[in-house]
This record gives C-alpha cells, sequence and structure tokens, in this order.
C-alpha cells in the first residue's frame, strides 16, 4: 500500500506532526513525508492512503496547501483514502470569550482540509485529526505526537481491513 504524507509548516509543529504519523506507519523509504512545495505530480502517481496537514492559519490551511489542493483536477485523488489533519490552539485555552466565540465560528483548518479532498475524488474514511500546540508558536501539547501516531495507526488498520474484505 503506497502512503504519503503532505504537510505545510510555519512553526516546525506541524512537521513534527507529519512526521509522527510517517513513522508511525512505517520507513522513511516506505512513507514518504514531504512538505508541501516539494511534492510533484510523481509523488502522488499511486498512492493510496494519503495524509494532509496544516496549521490553522486565520482559521484556514495556509496558502500552499490550500494552493496545492485546489491546483489537483477534480478527479486526482479517485481511489484514494485520505485524511486531513491540523495543528490548533484549543478553544478551552482562549481566554478572551469574543475571540474564543470567533474561532469557533471559524473553525479549523483540518475541515477545510478534508473538504478539498473530498472535492478530488478522495475518501474519507476517518474523522480527521486536529493536534494541539499550546501557544500561536508552540510548542505542541505533551502527548500530541504519541495521538498522532496512534491516530494514523487507527486509520491504517481501518484501511487494511476494508482492503481485504473488498479483495
Amino acid at each position: 500500500m503506497k502512503v504519503l504524507v503532505i504537510y505545510d509548516s510555519v512553526f516546525g509543529n506541524t512537521e513534527q506532526v507529519a512526521r509522527a504519523i510517517g513513522s508511525a506507519l512505517g520507513t522513511p523509504e516506505e512513507v514518504p513525508v514531504l512538505q508541501v512545495g516539494s511534492v510533484t505530480p510523481a509523488h502522488l502517481s499511486g498512492v493510496e492512503v494519503l495524509f494532509v496537514g496544516s496549521p490553522t492559519r486565520g482559521f484556514k490551511p495556509t496558502p500552499a496547501i490550500t494552493d496545492f489542493l485546489a491546483a489537483l483536477p477534480a478527479d486526482a485523488l479517485n481511489g484514494v483514502r485520505a485524511a486531513a489533519f491540523d495543528t490548533r490552539i484549543p478553544l478551552e485555552s482562549i481566554k478572551n470569550r469574543f475571540f474564543r466565540w470567533i474561532v469557533k465560528q471559524g473553525g479549523y483548518a483540518d475541515k477545510l482540509i478534508a473538504k478539498a479532498l473530498a472535492a478530488r475524488g478522495a475518501s474519507l474514511p476517518i474523522p480527521s485529526g486536529g493536534f494541539i500546540v499550546l501557544e500561536s508558536e508552540g510548542p505542541l501539547q505533551e502527548g500530541e505526537l504519541e495521538r498522532a501516531a496512534a491516530w494514523a495507526k487507527t486509520g491504517r488498520a481501518r484501511w487494511t481491513c476494508a482492503r481485504k474484505w473488498r479483495d
């Protein structure tokens, strides 16, 4: 099963999560973890499982992730099982009630990534993941890398079982 993890990162937190996901699923040779700017069409050729992640910036993914997904043809991900993830500040840590309300209304990057993946033909068999940073620049909350790895393994187990059942 060809797996690929694509991410963008501003302060390094999302990259850490992406690498934890990749490591949970195999070696770097088996599961490439690529910064979005280095992804070529050849990287997507034959991909069966795709993880795409971004930090949440202004309630959405980074422009690099948004542009990458928008540039994919409508059927580019037909037959691909995909999952979206982001890094985010949790609502409960936002002290200002008005700002907390704004964030609650605006949402996080994972939902927009998932929507773009589905629009390009991908199936999304697991819920997207949101991983917590303690401040706008990080660090990640303790245990988030382990949680990211467990989330990826859960997805792999579901996808592998579904594939065996289908074949």
